[in-house]
């Protein structure tokens, strides 16, 4: 069940990604982002009200669990380690390809995998451990498709911004994996609807004290030595909170699964770089596709490795 979860979520990042790069094109990062949060806050407020005031929801996969500070505070950790590296992510899909950011945001599952080791010591087999090395092999043939493009991985800032932005979404998996396990709180671990609402309206408010913060030091200066603020609405925005909230809910409930292996989902979900490229070569006529297509095949090949792995 919970490897079903892990590939839905991957098929909707991928549509995620695409409807971010679209939205992105020619918009303030910072505007995006907000109205991603926002939208996103929007869809999971009814099952916040209706799991507080009523039993409607009560025992579906849909109910609020309502907790305290001791809770909540978990949630506002992973929802500014969740906010910088969607900052940071942002900001380098609006400047890199799509085929670029898609296979780097692959990489992802290697750090998640140090990470499970060190901290939950999960222990991979034969077959998830040749999935790796696939996806690390991956990572050095983007570098050199990357250079044919001018793109040098070691002195490319927003190549940087999306290497930070995927080591601190591992970090985040990590904390999803501490939060949702009895260890957090002692009991039966954080309702992940909790977690999966409360950090986006967290998140939201965050976003919208930034923005207007931006807005009037902007206005007061005359728009000297400020951020591009240029907005323009697209419904690509609404799509990005759409298919991410979906993602999100599928992955978490993966995870809260006492079977779910955090290195294994983490991997799965990278497999959205799938869905990302092919729309990256066919919507936004992107180049050097050849020399990406091998680099895709052996991401391709290591997802394989660890389903086959994990069955």
């Amino acid at each position: 069940m919970w490897l079903l979860l892990a590939f839905l979520s991957a098929s909707l990042l991928g549509c995620y990604d695409t409807a971010k790069k679209r939205a992105l094109n020619s918009n303030s990062v910072i505007h995006v982002l907000f109205f991603n949060t926002l939208f996103s806050s929007l869809m999971f407020l009814p099952f916040i009200l209706l799991s507080a005031f009523t039993d409607v929801l009560d025992g579906t996969i849909l109910h609020v669990a309502t907790d305290g500070f001791a809770s909540h505070k978990y949630v506002l950790v992973k929802s500014c380690i969740v906010l910088s590296s969607w900052l940071l992510g942002y900001i380098a899909m609006k400047n890199l390809p799509l085929t670029i950011v898609g296979p780097i945001n692959a990489t992802r599952p290697v750090m998640v995998l140090v990470g499970a080791f060190l901290i939950f010591g999960e222990r991979l087999n034969l077959l998830q451990w040749i999935g790796v090395l696939f996806a690390v092999v991956s990572f050095y043939m983007l570098k050199l498709s990357g250079k044919k493009e001018g793109i040098d991985f070691k002195y490319n800032k927003w190549i940087w911004a999306a290497v930070v932005a995927s080591l601190l979404g591992a970090v985040s998996g990590m904390w999803d994996k501490y939060i949702l396990s009895p260890v957090a709180t002692g009991g039966a671990g954080i309702d992940r609807m909790l977690v999966q609402s409360w950090f986006n309206i967290y998140q939201c408010v965050i976003m919208g004290t930034a923005l207007v913060i931006l807005l009037r030091r902007k206005a007061a200066s005359g728009g000297k030595h400020m951020p591009d603020l240029h907005f323009e609405w697209r419904w690509s925005i609404l799509l990005v909170s759409l298919f991410l909230s979906i993602a999100d809910f599928a992955y978490f409930y993966a995870l809260s699964l006492p079977e779910a292996m955090i290195s294994v989902v983490s991997m799965i979900r990278r497999g959205s770089v799938i869905i990302s490229f092919l729309c990256g070569a066919w919507l936004f006529h992107e180049r050097n596709l050849k020399a990406k297509t091998l680099d895709l095949l052996l991401v391709l090949i290591g997802m394989v490795f660890l389903y086959f792995g994990s069955k």
